[in-house]
Formats: C-alpha cells, sequence, structure tokens
C-alpha cells in the first residue's frame, strides 16, 4: 500500500512492489517546498476518473498509475482498501498532484501540513 512520509525536507511517495510495476515508476520525492495545498479526498478514485492513464485501473476499485489531462500530470496510488486519501498539490514538480489513498487521511494531511519546511 502507498505511503506518504516526510523524510529530510522531501515529501515521500513509498510503492509496494506490485504498485509500482502498476503504476509503471517507482517511489517519488519531492522537495516539501513544492508542495502548496493539501486536501481529504473522501473519494479518491473519482480524479483518475479524467484523462489518459499509464498504469493499472480498474475503475472505482484501482488507480495506480500517471494520469495527464488538461496539461497536468498527476500521480494515482488509490487501492480498494484505500478508497479515501489525499490530494497533494505540487508546484514546481514534473507531477502536479500526487493523489494517494491512505487508512487515515486526516492524519498524514496534519503531519504534512505541520511540517515546518511546508510554505505558507
Amino acid at each position: 500500500m502507498a505511503v506518504l512520509r516526510i523524510e529530510g525536507g522531501e515529501l515521500a511517495l513509498h510503492l509496494s512492489a506490485a504498485e509500482k510495476v502498476g503504476a509503471v515508476h517507482g517511489n517519488l520525492r519531492v522537495p516539501l517546498a513544492a508542495v502548496s495545498r493539501v486536501e481529504v479526498l473522501e473519494d479518491a478514485h473519482e480524479p483518475a476518473d479524467h484523462g489518459i492513464k499509464l498504469g493499472t485501473r480498474i475503475p472505482g476499485r484501482t488507480e495506480v498509475g500517471t494520469v495527464r489531462g488538461d496539461g497536468r500530470y498527476f500521480v494515482s496510488a488509490v487501492l480498494p482498501v484505500t478508497p479515501r486519501g489525499l490530494r497533494s498539490v505540487l508546484d514546481g514538480s514534473f507531477y502536479h498532484e500526487w493523489i494517494v489513498g491512505c487508512a487515515d487521511p486526516e492524519s498524514v494531511a496534519r503531519q504534512i501540513t505541520a511540517d515546518p519546511a511546508l510554505p505558507g
């Protein structure tokens, strides 16, 4: 299951081996300063419904991959066991957003936004 963590001033997205295969990429990192906004999503599957996908997708169940739509790229890592999740909006990164399913997205959002390296 995908995990978001703060590591050394960066936001890190760690994927399981199966998610790496399904997503067609590995773990990702961005400077925490690139995170402009974090929001809790009640339905983390929904954002992957729009755009061109590269990865693994079973609508409403599993979205693991890269989505391109409206000139924007985002990573989605949402599984059936994590239908709720977080949207991390990024500035100055190849990916404009990371959509990650989480068992407790409110707790993860608090951890990210509480870090002093986050802008604002």
